[in-house]
Order: structure tokens, then sequence, then C-alpha cells
């Protein structure tokens, strides 16, 4: 049994965890106890172990079930865990006193600053607070540990057709709720956490401090904020934009690419000890060491672990001669963050950056072989270029299930951006290291020091520019290309099936994948067919009124009077802005299907219904929230319907 699990692959065991996190995932109902399957599991691997041997080849999928069942017990045990601490139990109609530990670099907002706290306590839950900005709450730094008064409450969409579902994405990176906290509501205890996560944020905050000092623009800091250390907080929603649009939105997240750049960097500084024997084993475990520093200093993000996780495995396969970046290796590194971690597999950057990893590993051992030049400079630049379309290949339909969209010009973009990218973090090592203070006096360290800057700085504004500029293009990216997660399972089993028949040609390999292509086009006509009718939106847009259309999952512009009749084929719709028509008199008040209240502050009910007749009243977010409770409560003693889009949600009828 020993060797059955020395011989099976890390996907085999992968597997059931991925099972057990979808089951939990979609069926909360049976989070029970799983104590009882997990000690099953346990005594079917025990008794597998007492099979007659000749029977144990017959016999040897026994281990294997009860490794599945324990493994799947195991995930919901994590599984709970995290639901548990990403939950918060009541929203309290009051506030309480709670003391929390700041565990991220704080971020300055404009009226407030974001800290991302961990409560002492059974559960050790994480918040999001929102410190009213003062001089003190600026000073703030991760470790801080403070005491403070607030009503945390979870956190809420705008209820908005086209919102990103918020809630569900810091329950993904595990926080429970978000409170405000005024200046007089807290208070700094003096104590400093020295946890392995906050000192690590202490160090990416000092790197941070030390780019301030390259002389940078905003989006020059920005960017190698994120490409460096993996802080995306500066990161401008036009910069962001940009290098989506471009194809290159990669290179803004440390994962495998930028963790691979500094694993090469690490082992040309430890070349000199060689290739064999006990120095090249001393070699590997120094690159192991730093690697992990490095990640240590990029935050210790999900990513970047992953990508050191396989580094690691590559460095051990290198010290036994064996090949230590595979599939299997992918797979180990998955297996352990999912184990630990249930709620990852539903981030997307992880999604995206193990489809590209694992297109990669597929796809391009398979394109290298269809050209192999001699020079070395076009050898580079062909296996740049698959790499890029490996990996594109790859994450195309999860890009289309998330985003709509796809850059058309992404081919060219990441031959170009790629090389300079790596360029900037060979740059920025040796910068590091000069900037320590035994080197600090030099004036001729000082030279290169200097000279290093200019030349990274000069890198990023031609980065930045490439990518600007392919924004800017026409056709830059292909939009309106939205598909169902059943849509993207099966354009991701055409593209792999697929390409497996060109280079195998097995003719069931076609027939699959055919079927595969089949089925998607049958589904997308489906869904064609079933597309809504264009609706008229009110939307929960914070302190203003927007009243637009909204079709295939996008917002349209029309004219809108602010007072008056919106148009509509059946129904009639009154927009009213002020209390001008109020003032007018009626023998009969005017017959509504629905009356819009927006933008004024004084509305009175009395006076409104002296006019008109609403079957239904709809209060925009554009007004205060007393005056919109007042509303309510009013219409609820009259018998009139209500709809207050800040509470609500957003107000939609078909057109």
């Amino acid at each position: 049994m020993n060797s059955f699990l020395g011989k099976t692959p890390f996907s085999r065991l992968l597997l059931p965890v991925i099972i057990g996190i979808i089951l939990w995932h979609k069926f909360p109902q049976f989070n029970l106890s799983m104590l009882i399957p997990a000690i099953i599991g346990l005594v079917i691997m025990l008794l597998s172990f007492f099979i007659v041997k000749k029977k144990q080849y017959s016999l040897r999928w026994v281990f294997g079930v009860g490794l599945s069942i324990f493994l799947i017990s195991l995930t919901n045990f994590q599984y709970n865990k995290q639901e548990i601490n990403s939950t918060l139990e009541t929203d309290t109609p009051i506030g309480e006193y709670y003391i929390g530990t700041i565990i991220d670099i704080p971020e300055l907002k404009p009226r407030s600053v974001a800290c991302n706290i961990r409560l002492s306590g059974p559960n050790n839950k994480k918040v999001i607070l929102y410190l009213e900005q003062t001089s003190e709450s600026i000073q703030l730094q991760p470790g801080d540990e403070i005491v403070f008064y607030s009503k945390l409450e979870v956190f809420k969409n705008f209820g908005n057709p086209d919102d990103f579902d918020y809630p569900n994405f810091m329950k993904i990176r595990g926080y429970s709720g978000t409170g405000f906290v005024t200046s007089s509501d807290w208070q700094n205890t003096g104590n400093l956490s020295n946890t392995l996560n906050c000192v690590s944020q202490r160090i990416r905050a000092k790197a941070l401090i030390f780019y301030k000092s390259f002389d940078l623009t905003t989006d020059e800091y920005a960017f190698i904020s994120a490409l460096t250390l993996g802080y995306k907080n500066d990161l401008t929603e036009n910069l962001q934009e940009a290098f989506r649009v471009s194809g290159t939105a990669h290179v803004l997240a440390v994962s495998g690419l930028h963790v691979g750049i500094i694993y090469i960097v690490i082992s040309m500084l430890f070349s000199f000890l060689g290739n064999r024997g006990k120095p090249y084993f001393l070699r590997q475990c120094l690159i192991i060491i730093v690697l992990w520093g490095y990640v240590f200093v990029a935050g210790l993000s999900a990513s970047v672990i992953r990508a050191a996780i396989m580094l690691s495995i590559n460095c051990i396969g290198n010290i036994y001669n064996r090949k230590g970046f595979t599939l299997n290796t992918l797979f180990a590194a998955v297996f352990l963050i999912l184990i630990y971690s249930p709620f990852t597999l539903f981030d997307i950057s992880f999604q995206m950056s193990f489809g590209a990893v694992f297109s990669i590993l597929f796809f391009q051992p398979k394109l290298q072989k269809l050209y192999s030049p001699s020079n070395k400079i076009i050898k580079y630049l062909w296996s740049l270029s698959t790499v890029s379309l490996s990996a594109q290949l790859g994450i195309f339909p999860l890009i289309l299930y998330y985003f709509g969209t796809f850059p058309t010009y992404f081919f060219i973009t990441n031959i170009l951006v790629v090389p300079l990218v790596a360029i900037i973090i060979y740059t920025v090592s040796p910068l590091i290291i000069l900037s320590l203070p035994i080197f600090i006096n030099s004036v001729f360290f000082e030279f290169i020091r200097t000279t290093l800057q200019w030349i990274v700085k000069t890198l990023i504004e031609i980065t930045l520019y490439i990518v600007y500029f392919a924004e800017a293009l026409p056709f830059s990216q292909i939009e309106d290309l939205n598909i169902s997660i059943l849509q993207t399972i099966l354009l991701a089993g055409f593209i792999f099936i697929f390409t497996n028949w060109l280079f195998t040609k097995k003719p069931r390999s076609l027939i699959f994948s055919l079927t595969f292509m089949w089925v998607f086009l049958l589904v997308k006509t489906y869904n064609y067919t079933q597309l809504k009718q264009p609706e008229l939106v009110v939307f929960n847009s914070k302190n203003k009124s927007e009243i637009l259309l909204f079709h295939k999952n996008k917002r349209h512009f029309i004219e809108i009077p602010d007072n008056g009749l919106l148009p509509h084929h059946e129904k009639s719709i009154y927009r009213l802005s002020d209390c001008s028509i109020l003032y007018n008199s009626t023998d009969e008040s005017i017959s509504l299907d629905i009356l819009i209240l927006s933008d004024y502050k004084n509305f009175n009910l009395e006076k409104i219904l002296a006019i008109f007749n609403p079957s239904i009243i709809v209060i925009d977010s554009s007004l205060p929230s007393v005056l919109s409770k007042s509303v309510t409560n009013q219409c609820k003693l009259l018998g009139i319907v209500t709809h207050d889009v800040t509470k609500d949600g957003a107000f939609s009828i078909e057109i």
C-alpha cells in the first residue's frame, strides 16, 4: 500500500478535495460533523493493509476509497472552520467593544483609514474597519493592537443587476464584517504583534517607502509596488483597465511569473556552488530559503505561496536528479493550499493562476516542438511566444466567464511587456542590496544605485507607454462574450481535447472535442432565446439618482426628464424631482403605475398624493435616509406599496 500511495499522482488526491469543497459549498445543510466518515475512511485504509497478498492487487482500490473518504472529511472540517471565521453571528443593533490587531498595511481613503483587523477571541475573525482620518490613525502600522467601539455589519451589495458579488469576495478572503469607528471610539493599546504575517507586512511597508525614493509618478509607483510586492491598493482604475485591455493584467499579480524570475536571480547568485555534490545540495537549500524570504516580503499571498511550493519541489527534484516542474508538482501545490484554505478554490486570481500554469505545462511542450530555431534571440522570442499563447489558451474560457471580454493584441503586448518586466525585477534586486547600510556612504555605490534607479524608472515608463498605447488601439478587445459556467467547462474541454487530437491524431479525441463544441453552441443558442428584454432600472447609487436602461449586462444612457413621464409602452411611470408641480391643484388625482421620487429633500407625501395616485412609490438613493424612512412608514399606513432602492436594491421594469 505504501508503494500505491507513492505512485499515486497528486491529481487523484486533489480530486476528492475539490469534490468535497464544491459539495459543502453547494449543499451547506450537509455541513454536519464529519467525525464518523473520517473514522470510517481511516478504518478502511487500515484494513487495506491486512488484505492477503493474492488479492492485494485486485483490491488496491480499497485504500484509495478510504483515503478519498478521509480527505473529503478533512476538507469539510477546514471548510466549516473558514465558514465560521468569515461569518458574523448577528448584526448587533448597537455597537460593542472589541480588541483587534492590524494585519495588513492600512490604506488611506479620502476621509478614513481602512484597516484589516483580526479580532481577539475564540474564532479570531477578520473585519475591515474604517477609522476616522486623524494624525493618529494615519500612523498605524501592521501589528498594532487597538481597542475600539463599533457596530459591525455584514458586507452587503447595492442590489443592482450588475453588482460585483462583494460579500462573497470578502468571504473568500476570510473577512466577516465591516464597521466605521470615529476618532474618539478607538485607542492604540501600545502592544505590537510579532506574528509571521505582521512582521511580513511591516517589511513590505518599508519596501514601499523605499520605492517612493525613486521619484516616480503615481502610476509608476503603483505599478512597481504591484509588480514586485503584490501591493495593489495604489493602482488606479484607469491603470488596471489598461493592463486588462492590453492582455497584460497578469503582470500586476505577483504569481508564478514573478516568483520564477526571482528564482532565476537567486539561482544565478548561488551558481558559484556548482551543479553536483554537496555544494549543489547547499545551493538548492539556499535557493529555497531565499525564495521563501521573498514570499515573506511579498505578503504571503496564495498565488506566491503556490509558486514557491512548486519551485521548492523543483529544487528538491534537482537534488535527486529528477524533473520537479511537472503537472504533478502543480497538483501537489494546489492540494496543500486547498487543504489548508478551501475557500481559495473560488478565488478568481487562484483560478487564473492555476489555469495559466496548467496550460503552460500542457500546451507549451507541444507548441515548442513545432519549430526549433537555431538563433538564440529567435529561440527566446519563440519560447516566450509559446508560453504566452499557452497561458492564454487555458484561461480564455475563464476570462469570458468572468469578464465577457478578450484582449485582441495580447500576443504582441506580452512579447514586449514580459521581457521588460523581467529586466525591471532583475534591476530592482541589486538595487535593494545596494541600499543596505554598508553601501550607503560609498560614492561609487551611490553612482551605481542612481544609475539603476534611472534604468528602473525608464523601463517602467516604456512598459506603461506600451500598455496605454495598446489599450488605445482600435478593436483592442472583443466585448459582449459572456458565457455560463456550463459553457466555460465545455469550451475548456474542447480546447484541451482538440489540441490533444492535433498532436496525437486519435479519432476519439476529435469526436469528444467536436461533441463538446456542439453542446457549447447548443447551450449558447438556447441562452440567446432566453435573453431578457431591456429593462428600465432605478439603480442604487450612493447619494445620487441614476435611472438607466439595462440590457445584456450593460448600462445604457437614455434621456430621462427631471419631472415628467418616462418612456414605457404599457406602464405610466412619472419621475418627480422637485415640488414645483405640487403647487398645482386638480379635481381628481392622476393615476400612475409607478411614481419615482428623487433629488428633492423635502417631499411632503400629503401634497404628492393630492396630485398623484400611484400604485407603487419608488424612493431612489438620492433622498436622505430620514425622508425615505418617513415616506415608507406613511405609505405603509395608507396601504401604498413602496420600494426604497437603498434598502430593497435596484428597481427594474421591462421596457
